[in-house]
């Protein structure tokens, strides 16, 4: 496999030999990953390939015996509070409130990380102009479109100022324009904030050639590297032949 560790920066989010089962079930089988910050980590996988598993154990919604998840250095088992507040989600399922407004919403996330009133002004204004939602901060969440409502859970996740950034399929349901415009404007705060971001999406043209790209299938990692050099070690034209040519194979025992 190709060297996962040609990155910008080190810190970020380290999961070694991961594993996870429902009842005898499997759906994560010896899983080690680097996000390291400053690049976007891809987590491409096929439905029920595990990316949806991973993302509830690093958020500890669910919990493993076996295997470690460090967030910026922090061991998420036995610092759990200080490690949580380390990462900002944005979740496939919309979390906002629908009946308040987009200024309403952050100021009680705000108020969750214990951000005081100068600091909650200050990095809400700065996150919504950011978005481009600046000028819509007074408006109820149920009046804007999705890709809108996406960009205030972007902001949402980024006030408390996280190393680590998870995002959950965060461009499902959205029309082409507003997904590409969501996939460019992530890619963007990444050098800028020097993020470490871990990208779950089944849609291959949210991959960038220089992103860090893991392929998961069947709770395992089957391709962990940059985009480019996987193309040469396996011998893909893009990322699509490489996707199907990891996922289809029949797995040996």
């Amino acid at each position: 496999m190709s060297d996962s560790n040609s990155t910008p920066s080190s810190g970020g989010l380290t999961v070694n030999n991961l594993s996870f089962a429902y009842g005898k079930k499997t759906a994560l089988d010896n899983v080690s990953f680097q996000a390291h910050r400053g690049r976007c980590t891809i987590l491409l996988g096929p439905n029920g390939a595990g990316k949806s598993t991973l993302f509830s154990l690093v958020t500890r919604l669910y919990a493993s015996k076996i295997g470690s998840i460090m967030v910026d250095g922090r061991d998420l088992s036995k610092t759990t509070y200080k490690a949580l507040a380390d990462l900002g989600v944005v979740f496939q399922q919309a979390t906002l409130d629908m009946d308040m407004s987009v200024l309403q919403n952050l100021r009680y996330h705000a108020a969750l990380h214990g951000l005081n009133r100068k600091q909650t002004h200050q990095r809400i204004e700065q996150e919504l102009k950011r978005q481009g939602m600046y000028e819509r901060r007074m408006e109820k969440i149920r009046q804007l479109n999705g890709g809108h409502r996406r960009r205030v859970e972007i902001a949402r996740a980024l006030l408390h100022e996280p190393s680590v950034i998870l995002l959950d399929e965060p461009t499902v349901g959205l029309d082409i324009a507003s997904r590409q415009a969501i996939v460019e404007h992530m890619h963007e705060l990444v050098k800028q904030d020097n993020l470490a971001v871990l990208w779950a999406t089944h849609l291959i043209d949210e991959v960038y050639e220089n992103d860090h790209l893991i392929i998961l299938h069947q709770g395992r990692i089957c391709a962990d590297g940059i985009v480019s050099g996987l193309l040469e070690e396996f011998q893909a034209d893009d990322v699509g032949q490489l996707f199907q040519m990891l996922t289809t194979a029949q797995r040996v025992a």
